[in-house]
């Protein structure tokens, strides 16, 4: 429950400008999560975020660009989790997911920021990620397999 809804909370403040709590906990509770204040509290506090002053002036929450490996563990956590399987079709890998997990992978692919990969497409069990080449397709895959096969997370 918590990998999830903290997964979620990754998707939603990359593609909302949240300036709040109250936002963050009412986009959650729109996308099926019951959530209290202290738990979104403490999975900002977990996850890392910040805030920022946008372009408009508003305050929004970020997740930091960091090297801390325990952010980097959070992500790689999810796409262990929610991993199936994956097959290459040209420059697109297709990743088979957990059931409902697809959307929580794609976000953690798109915060780990493997170099290669322009950006990901996720459906209910399948995520789409497009590679720049299909040379670099393989490389990413090998990455991949690398995290998922990683045992000390």
């Amino acid at each position: 429950m918590k990998l999830g809804r903290q997964s979620k909370i990754i998707e939603l403040v990359n593609k909302n400008d949240i300036e709040t709590q109250e936002e963050l906990a009412d986009l959650l509770t729109k996308a099926g999560y019951n959530v209290t204040q202290a738990t979104i509290s403490r999975d900002i506090r977990e996850l890392k975020l910040t805030k920022v002053a946008g372009d408009d002036g508003r305050q929004k929450y970020i997740i930091l660009k960091n090297n801390e490996a325990g952010l980097s563990d959070k992500f790689i956590r999810v796409l262990k989790d929610g991993f199936i399987s994956m097959d290459m079709a040209m420059n697109i890998i297709v990743i088979k997911t957990v059931s409902g997990m697809a959307m929580a992978v794609a976000a953690s692919l798109d915060a780990l920021h493997i170099q290669g990969i322009l950006g990901c497409i996720a459906g209910d069990d399948t995520v789409m990620c497009v590679v720049k080449t299909t040379e670099e397709t393989i490389s990413v895959m090998e990455k991949l397999n690398k995290y998922i096969n990683t045992k000390s997370i």
